[in-house]
């Protein structure tokens, strides 16, 4: 329940056609809401009349998507069960779109407010961090400028949820997972307690 359509098993029948006629057109077959380019680049010249519209559409469709899966994790949450998101909106996109120190279009200020002020936040974040170059030599995506920048954006979220732990995983796995199970279970005790 990630923020990777492409990767992900629960999509809603109107996006899984979109994604498909995207592959269909030789396109890669992604949907994101935010470039999450830095946010110290420059901003790219505005765009056209049928290209706002075309962002508008598809961030409609992502905001869809967020809500669905919302809406399948209070419906586990009410049953009892933890629900574990690969990585959360708000904080995925808090630099694209919340964060309002960079210029944006409508449809990402529309997005930013939606996550702002009415998205759940998560109650507990657990943040698997290691350095950069560590990062880059277990999945060479970005650059490691890059990965160090959204590391270190990432560590200044702490303030904005209630729990935020950071676990060392540039260590042995058996460590790194009986951190986060220990995490996880006093959140899940101090709750319900």
């Amino acid at each position: 329940m990630g923020v990777n359509l492409e990767a992900s098993t629960l999509l809603l029948p109107t996006t899984r056609l979109l994604l498909a006629a995207k592959r269909a057109r030789g396109g890669r077959p992604d949907l994101v809401a935010s470039s999450l380019r830095d946010v110290g680049d420059a901003p790219s010249a505005p765009p056209g009349r049928g290209a706002a519209l075309r962002n508008t559409a598809r961030l409609s469709v992502w905001m869809t998507e967020e809500w669905l899966r919302q809406l399948v994790a209070l419906a586990a949450g009410l049953r009892g069960r933890i629900v574990v998101f690969d990585r959360h909106f708000y904080l995925d996109y808090y630099h694209a779109d919340v964060d309002a120190g960079r210029r944006r279009g409508v449809a990402e200020r529309l997005h930013g407010w939606m996550l702002a002020r009415v998205y759940p936040k998560p109650e507990l974040v657990i943040m698997l961090d290691a350095p950069a170059e560590v990062l880059h030599a277990r999945k060479p995506e970005a650059t490691v400028a890059w990965l160090e920048r959204r590391r270190q954006q990432y560590l200044e979220l702490a303030p904005l949820v209630p729990q935020f732990v950071v676990v060392d995983v540039d260590r042995p796995l058996d460590a790194a997972v009986s951190e986060v199970a220990a995490a996880i279970e006093s959140s899940w005790k101090a709750k319900n307690s």
